[in-house]
């Protein structure tokens, strides 16, 4: 059964969790697919698999193509797509252009903008233009550079008055979801329990209605990067060390390739 916005709908009625990770290519998504009922397809890539410093390098194309692959694997999970930095901010219009542009692209479910107070009309606009659109509140990794790093958010009263109220009217404006990124739990539960839209956590609240995690996050590939709310689940980076190692050592040692590595056929070479 595909999933579909209705059934995370229902899954809040119901208090049931919504599981979403992230991923950007054709086997780690097929992998999570039986698993998860979100697979984001996250601006995240840009540092996961390009090795940018944030996320605002990342391209439209970059985003369609790993979109592309992710929803080719997919049969279940819902899939989401990032819209990267500089692709909805400066109009409606350039909003909803390419906005419709990776939907048709990638055959995505919805896409994600990171909504910041002046982005709401943008959110609204794509909205009522039947183009289910998630909201990205809290922490919004787009605009580290202007914030001058990864900073928890809502931290004081204002602040967090200010994301209570956002997250309202943006329920409002017909977003279907909403991540909460780096909030105190505090105020991720608040939220979650003032909307009736899914919420999804990523360093917010055991109370929001589902969790997300980066899946290098998740399996430990990246070992100089991990915020306060990372779970390594596994340490696959030392696996794919340890076997790098043995691979090289068995060439150096000549081990490798053998003989039922080879092909072996009665040719007559002169």
């Amino acid at each position: 059964m595909k999933i579909t916005i209705d059934h995370l709908i229902s899954y809040k009625k119901q208090k049931q969790k919504i599981v979403c990770l992230t991923a950007y290519s054709y086997p780690i998504a097929k992998i999570l697919d039986e698993i998860c009922d979100i697979i984001l397809v996250g601006d995240s890539l840009g540092m996961t698999i390009y090795g940018f410093n944030d996320t605002t390098n990342v391209t439209m194309e970059m985003m369609i193509n790993h979109g592309k692959a992710v929803t080719r694997a997919c049969q279940k999970s819902l899939v989401i797509v990032d819209m990267p930095y500089g692709s909805y901010e400066l109009s409606k219009q350039k909003a909803i252009d390419n906005a419709k542009r990776i939907i048709d692209k990638t055959g995505c479910d919805a896409i994600k903008i990171e909504t910041g107070k002046n982005i709401i009309p943008i959110a609204e606009f794509l909205a009522n233009n039947n183009i289910p659109t998630i909201a990205h509140i809290g922490l919004m990794p787009q605009s580290v550079n202007k914030i001058g790093g990864y900073k928890y958010q809502g931290k004081d009263e204002l602040q967090a008055k200010e994301l209570i109220k956002d997250a309202v009217e943006l329920e409002k404006c017909g977003v279907k979801a909403m991540v909460i990124e780096a909030v105190p739990a505090i105020l991720a539960s608040k939220i979650t329990e003032k909307i009736k839209i899914p919420t999804i956590g990523i360093g917010a609240s055991i109370d929001c209605d589902g969790q997300v995690l980066v899946i290098d996050d998740l399996i430990g590939l990246n070992q100089q990067f991990k915020p306060k709310f990372v779970k390594n689940y596994c340490e696959i980076a030392n696996i794919i060390n340890m076997a790098a190692q043995e691979f090289a050592k068995e060439v150096r040692e000549c081990k490798f390739p053998t003989n039922d590595h080879l092909l072996h056929h009665s040719l007559i070479l002169e």
